[in-house]
């Protein structure tokens, strides 16, 4: 039998779940921890970090590290979102050669999806361990509110990472399927689905009999716990600035340390009424004196930081009931997905819409990955029995073309059960004309240019005559994964001549191809090496140790002590470098006693 895994490949973190015997379960990572954190970054020495190393050094190594790529993903240059990032991001993000965003990492230059590659490949591993096996299939959820060119890149990361991608599923509709699986009972669920960078609010029945019916779904790729976490950088660095008028976001470092801040603030207010932030030693005056950033932030402050994050959900929450026309007391149960439905205020939000408690019957971190994973074990698997289960999901965003003075025409309209195919006739606007140019495109708006360019193609060869005299017939059809194609024939002529137009991540064919293999040699390197990597993580966990302690003491601790930890790291990533098993050991230990000495460091 198959093995297919589940990944949710998240903004701030990721999970990985796989069916053991009928039963859908979480693995934990090599730190033992269920879900990984979304960062990679790279060394000085270019040496690739993936989850907690990335995240242990990402204060030291800002501009190298690389977080909350998913919100990225999909996305061109020229986008408002990128633009949105390229302010507020610690790393370099620059233009790619097909309009594409690529990510500098020490002077290389990284694709979104070869990022995120990156993340997968790291949940593979996790699984390959715990299965004792090698995995090459995944379900893997994105965003419902994900476009076409966003899930394709997002399939083109999972062949990156050396995954087949049997199916792309939505976030709400796998949390649904881990809720309702076996139970057999027929109920109208809410999911609303608060992540690290993005929300989906979906409406769903489940049938007794295993049926999934999306009745629709509403959310924003562009909305999630990052948002909450910088109106907390913004409230800490704008009141630094009005007290000794100057403005921290010019120091990367001290951002990241804001930041990591801000993060640990929100999650602090999730269970107490207020957290203080205490960052030492994070700016000089021009005559070299030290300042502190110490503010106490309350979960009423935060609450008003927020409100409007929050209310821009419930309004998506009142728009997918409006589509669905379904009112607040035709829905059974509330589901509340990401890590961001802890937060107080989000919480007390979606009770006072619904008017009653949110059920907790499933854990907002693992539920997507446990539903992909059925998902996953549901197409291949004829070993156990499953019972029936049968998933229909919906398009998101409506689809069409561009026509004649700017407007966009729909085919496929919003909330679509999926897999769908839908044609609509068009005429040639203009005498004469041979040939026909369809902009195909994802969106609301009866503008063409509000919406999201998903790709094109021209028809040719068409009869000459009047404008509106000849006819072409255009036909779209979405897939199961929500994956776009359109087609176009001469009706007059009743000859068909078809082009189909499918989404792109930005990548060529020949760097699919040089990523692919060049991930399938970094993992084969890794499984050569595993002892190895786990002295390298020994070493990286020291090293968050000893980096922390400086920056929590640097102005008390002894020099000759603070030098030694410092000559013991960089003899232990020396070893490292030079993949040499035997030293990195022993410098592990001598690594070990610098810090433990460290601690106890005599003060000046």
């Amino acid at each position: 039998m198959q093995r297919v895994i589940g990944i949710d490949l998240g903004t701030s973190n990721s999970c990985v779940a796989v069916m053991q015997d009928g039963v859908p379960t979480v693995i934990a990572n090599r730190d033992g921890y269920k879900t990984t954190p979304s960062v990679v970054a790279l060394t000085e020495r270019k040496r690739r970090l993936v989850g907690h190393r990335a995240k242990r050094q990402a204060i030291t190594n800002a501009e190298h590290t690389a977080h909350a790529v998913k919100r990225l993903i999909g996305r061109t240059w020229d986008s408002e979102e990128a633009a949105v990032v390229r302010n507020t991001a610690p790393y370099t993000i620059v233009e790619g050669p097909h309009g594409d965003i690529r990510v500098t990492l020490q002077g290389d230059k990284y694709s979104i999806p070869e990022l995120s590659a990156m993340i997968l490949a790291e949940m593979k591993a996790v699984a390959d361990t715990f299965l004792g096996e090698p995995v090459t299939k995944a379900v893997v959820t994105v965003p419902a509110y994900f476009n076409d060119n966003q899930r394709q890149a997002t399939k083109d990361a999972g062949a990156i990472a050396g995954l087949d991608v049997i199916r792309i599923v939505n976030e709400p509709t796998a949390a649904a399927l881990a809720y309702g699986f076996g139970k057999g009972a027929d109920t109208t669920i809410a999911v609303y689905d608060l992540g690290g960078g993005t929300f989906d609010v979906s409406l769903l029945d489940i049938g007794a009999g295993g049926v999934f019916n999306v009745i629709a779904t509403a959310g924003d790729a562009f909305l999630g716990g990052v948002d909450f976490d910088a109106r907390i950088v913004d409230w800490l660095v704008e009141g630094f600035a009005a007290e000794h008028a100057l403005d921290l976001r010019k120091d990367r470092l001290a951002l990241q340390r804001i930041s990591d801040a801000a993060e640990r603030a929100k999650m602090e207010l999730s269970s107490a009424s207020e957290a203080e932030v205490n960052l030492p030693f994070i700016a000089s005056t021009p005559q070299g004196d030290p300042l502190h950033l110490r503010r106490r932030l309350t979960r009423e402050e935060f609450d008003r930081l927020t409100r409007d994050l929050v209310d821009r959900t419930v309004s998506l929450m009142q728009k997918v009931l409006d589509v669905a026309e379904l009112s607040r007391e035709d829905i059974d149960e509330v589901l509340m997905v990401g890590g961001m439905t802890r937060v107080g205020g989000v919480e007390r939000a979606v009770k006072q819409f619904f008017g009653r408690e949110p059920g907790k019957g499933v854990h907002p971190d693992e539920v997507v990955a446990l539903g992909a994973s059925i998902l996953g074990a549901s197409l291949v698997d004829k070993v156990h029995d499953l019972g029936e289960l049968l998933l229909l999901d919906v398009t998101p965003q409506t689809l069409g073309v561009m026509t004649h003075g700017g407007k966009f025409e729909g085919v496929i309209a919003q909330n679509t059960t999926v897999p769908a195919v839908s044609k609509k006739m068009f005429t040639t606007s203009r005498d004469d004309q041979t040939s026909v140019k369809f902009i195909v495109m994802q969106g609301e708006s009866e503008i063409a240019d509000d919406n999201e360019p998903l790709g094109h193609f021209e028809l040719n060869g068409l009869r000459r005559g009047p404008a509106k005299s000849v006819a072409v017939e255009v036909t779209f059809a979405i897939d199961a994964d929500g994956i776009v194609s359109v087609s176009a024939k001469d009706v007059e002529r009743g000859v068909e001549q078809s082009i189909s137009v499918t989404a792109s991540s930005g990548l060529t064919e020949d760097e699919m191809a040089g990523m692919i293999e060049a991930g399938r040699r970094y993992a084969l390197e890794r499984s050569a090496n595993e002892g190895l990597e786990s002295k390298k993580q020994e070493v990286d966990s020291l090293l968050f140790q000893m980096d922390r302690i400086f920056i929590a003491n640097m102005s008390t601790l002894d020099p000759a002590t603070m030098e030694a930890a410092r000559s013991s790291g960089a003899r232990a990533l020396d070893a490292a470098d030079r993949q040499d098993v035997a030293a990195l050991t022993e410098h592990c230990t001598t690594l070990a006693a610098a810090v433990e000495k460290l601690k106890l460091s005599p003060k000046r």
